[in-house]
């Protein structure tokens, strides 16, 4: 099978996490843009033109959102359940503020200027919504999510949607929010001209400077106020076996162990704090492409710093962390993520060129 079953574990935990990288590099600027469209818009023509700068293309992006959810749960069957249990009604309001997209951009042209403003009210929530619950979703599975395993795999889960709504929570899902809307803005601008060209230089700076403060925030909070996982004992990693034969403890800063164990990985963060400082240099000098990479440096590298950190925990238990599913043991089996594998392989550049080509003959018809 070409690579040993260790390995396809490792490979398939880089390849998820380049997947959701891959989704909010190139669908993360169209939520921005939706959250800055009554923000920036003064007038109906100008919220015409934000709505225009992702129209030809935003339809098309779906496919990592698609790709991601489907190799999520492929590469690891056992994360089905326990995260359907406990994000069902977030992922139903995530998919319920998605539907407004495709309507808001069929129907607004339509429209007269009161149901257009209307739309353009479903376009907002649905560029605020998603990157909320998804930031939302990922501080709950840094504090632990309410589920255990009994002996014989049945799952019993405890949690509420009103509890996925704590501090730390809302402050990932903020920090989720400013950092997409960063992207947005540096695309804007990129794509206008004028008083809107200003105003989109202008929010570059603020998304940024939230972007900055949050993710210093949350850094503290992790290194000082939320207890990490680790896992104490488990069998050979390059075997299957259940989740609840491992051993594993909570403590004060564990989520940082990686980042000792593998120095390297400090530069995830340290390049998050860059691209947003970037972002503002370039912006503020009007070099919009520039600020546009840098945003999305910022970007990725939060998500990967995130990765990094949780690596190879894929959803902890708060109430049983022995039940607590990694990558080594809520996978799918060995010819299973080979044969997925050499999939993604064929299928992957397939994705990227037509990404690719599709954002150059945009840019050649402008």
């Amino acid at each position: 099978m070409f690579f040993d079953y260790e390995t396809y574990k490792v490979i398939w935990w880089c390849l998820v996490g380049a997947l959701l990288v891959g989704f909010a590099l190139t669908d993360g600027f169209d939520f921005g843009i939706g959250i800055f469209l009554p923000l920036l818009g003064r007038n109906d023509e100008e919220r015409g033109a934000i709505l225009h700068s992702i129209a030809p293309t935003w339809e098309g992006k779906h496919i990592w959102l698609i790709a991601s959810g489907a190799c999520l749960f492929a590469a690891w069957p056992l994360l089905y359940r326990p995260a359907l249990s406990g994000f069902s009604l977030a992922l139903m309001l995530c998919l319920s503020a998605l539907l407004f997209r495709p309507l808001g951009f069929r129907l607004r042209h339509q429209l007269g200027a009161r149901q257009r403003r209307a739309w353009d009210c479903g376009l907002f929530a649905g560029g605020l919504l998603p990157p909320l619950v998804f930031g939302i979703t990922f501080g709950n599975l840094l504090q632990g999510v309410p589920f255990t395993f009994d002996d014989s795999m049945r799952l019993q889960y405890s949690g509420s949607f009103a509890s996925l709504l704590n501090p730390f929570g809302l402050l990932a899902g903020l920090l989720s929010v400013s950092m997409l809307a960063l992207h947005g803005a540096t695309w804007l601008q990129q794509q206008s001209g004028g008083a809107l060209r200003a105003r989109a230089r202008k929010a570059v700076i603020l998304a940024a400077v939230a972007t900055t403060v949050l993710f210093a925030a949350a850094g503290v909070w992790i290194a000082l106020g939320i207890e990490g996982y680790r896992i104490d004992t488990m069998p050979d990693v390059g075997s299957r076996f259940m989740p609840i034969t491992k051993m594993v403890g909570r403590a004060s800063g564990a989520w940082l162990d990686n980042y000792t164990r593998w120095p390297l990985t400090l530069a995830l963060p340290i390049a998050a704090f860059a691209g947003a400082l970037l972002s503002i240099h370039f912006s503020v000098r009007d070099q919009a492409r520039a600020a546009f990479v840098a945003s999305g440096v910022t970007v990725a590298a939060i998500i990967l710093t995130a990765g990094a950190a949780m690596f190879p925990f894929v959803l902890p238990s708060s109430l049983a962390p022995g039940s607590s599913l990694t990558a080594w043991d809520a996978v799918a089996s060995h010819a299973s993520l080979a044969t997925m594998f050499w999939t993604v392989v064929a299928t992957m550049p397939v994705i990227i060129c037509y990404t690719s080509w599709v954002q150059r003959l945009v840019r050649r018809s402008r």
